[in-house]
């Protein structure tokens, strides 16, 4: 009888929608000026129709480049190679390359000679990135004849860019690409286009570099100096792809390259510096929402998942508690179990705020959890400044059957807010992961 209860949790069917609806047509007009793209086989994944190698060049000469990569002790050649031609060009780069199939992680000495011959097999030294399984070395040979051979396909066009996205892919079940213009005051209209990847080991802890698994490039035409660009794509960064966790795994992998090569202005203009306060202000702010939307795709295809989950941490007395509580209701098997059973179990986000190590303990006579439906209709208080609600069974239940959802925390401790994206954990998570490798 136990056993059979359990399963009637969700033992409903558990297919998840198709998520081609995420993969959005881009207008031609939106796309950064100047950088040219593609995708093509080269021989890392088996089936001959697979794309497994993207390359990404600017074409100005004095392109900004900055990035983020993962704190993972056993960060994957790659990402070392990405850092050291960061520092060493003081955060300049006009190209990027990136394989899928073969992680190139924890591959010794041999896997850093892959990653530099990566690097330097384009016209100039480039920045690379890997993806796949850890601990297999690359057929670099194959690798660097199909970077020497990408420029007879490169182009600018959005199949280019569409191209390069699926090369990006692993397990991923669709192309994650965006592009979009806007308005830099004082400079017109500049584009910005990315391209990210990842449905599993996701829980980015990224940090930038002094020169400044998930992958992503995010490309603008705006003319912006490698300080600046720096600066910007980290403070986006921890708003964005650092506020996602499909599983809480952190890769040894992850990186998000950005570049900015100034097509969109003149061949003579300055480059946007944080002194040029209204500018920068616009450029970080449509960095940091333009990056945000690319990390919810990741967490949208998500391995297994069946909820798309926004975990709304307010009243924090610090950003930094904020993202802490967010990370742990959003990394707690317990509350994303929940989630997919569609069991409104607040006590399992209770547990997980009340463990978080933050700068001042929570007081739990303060505390508020509530369900925000997705339809606009008002929210389902659940606990309200510590004292819990009458729930409301059956609405709690409709809630948590919508593919969106948004779990609400107020902990009463300060004004400071912040969002973290998430998924649930279900049958079909366990069974990719239990043979990913095969």
């Amino acid at each position: 009888m136990a056993a059979a209860r359990v399963c009637g949790l969700r033992c409903m069917s558990t297919a998840v929608k198709s998520k081609d609806r995420f993969v959005l047509p881009l207008a031609e007009d939106a796309l950064p000026r100047g950088f040219s793209l593609t995708g093509l086989h080269c021989g890392v994944k088996k089936k001959a129709d697979v794309l497994d190698l993207a390359v990404l060049s600017s074409t100005t000469q004095r392109t900004a480049a900055a990035g983020v990569f993962t704190t993972n002790a056993f960060r994957a050649a790659p990402v070392f190679v990405s850092e050291q031609v960061l520092r060493s060009s003081k955060g300049r780069a006009n190209s990027l390359v990136v394989n899928s199939g073969c992680a190139n992680a924890v591959t010794g000495e041999r896997g850093m000679n892959d990653a530099w011959a990566m690097a330097r097999a384009t016209a100039s030294e480039s920045l690379v990135m890997s993806t796949g399984v850890i601990g297999q070395h690359l057929p670099i040979e194959k690798v660097v004849a199909g970077i020497r051979a990408a420029p007879a396909s490169l182009g600018s066009d959005s199949a280019a860019w569409m191209r390069a996205a699926r090369a990006f892919m692993t397990t991923d079940t669709f192309p994650k690409v965006r592009a979009r213009s806007f308005n830099l005051p004082g400079w017109g209209t500049a584009r910005i286009a990315g391209i990210t990847k990842g449905a599993g080991m996701i829980h980015p802890e990224m940090v930038a570099t002094p020169h400044a698994t998930l992958l992503g490039v995010i490309a603008t035409d705006a003319p912006v100096s490698p300080d600046a660009l720096r600066s910007a794509l980290s403070f986006a960064t921890d708003r964005s792809f650092n506020a996602i966790s499909v599983d809480g795994d952190t890769s040894t992998n992850d990186a998000l390259i950005a570049f900015a090569n100034g097509a969109a202005a003149s061949a003579d203009a300055q480059e946007i510096t944080e002194t040029d306060t209204e500018a920068f202000a616009a450029l970080r702010n449509e960095l940091t929402g333009f990056a945000a939307e690319l990390a919810q795709l990741v967490v949208r295809d998500g391995e297994g998942a069946t909820k798309f989950v926004t975990v709304d941490v307010r009243g924090a007395r610090s950003f930094a508690d904020a993202q802490a509580v967010a990370r742990t209701v959003s990394t707690s098997a317990l509350v994303k179990t929940a989630l997919f059973g569609e069991d409104a179990n607040w006590g399992r986000v209770l547990a997980a705020v009340g463990r978080t190590p933050l700068s001042e303990p929570v007081n739990p006579n303060r505390v508020s959890v509530s369900f925000i439906p997705t339809d606009g209709s008002a929210e389902l208080k659940l606990l309200v400044n510590g004292e819990p609600e009458a729930l409301d069974e059956a609405r709690a239940k409709t809630i948590l059957e919508e593919e969106d959802l948004e779990v609400r925390i107020d902990l009463g401790m300060g004004k400071e807010s912040t969002k973290y994206w998430t998924c649930d954990f279900s049958h079909e998570y366990v069974t990719i992961n239990g043979s990913y490798r095969s």
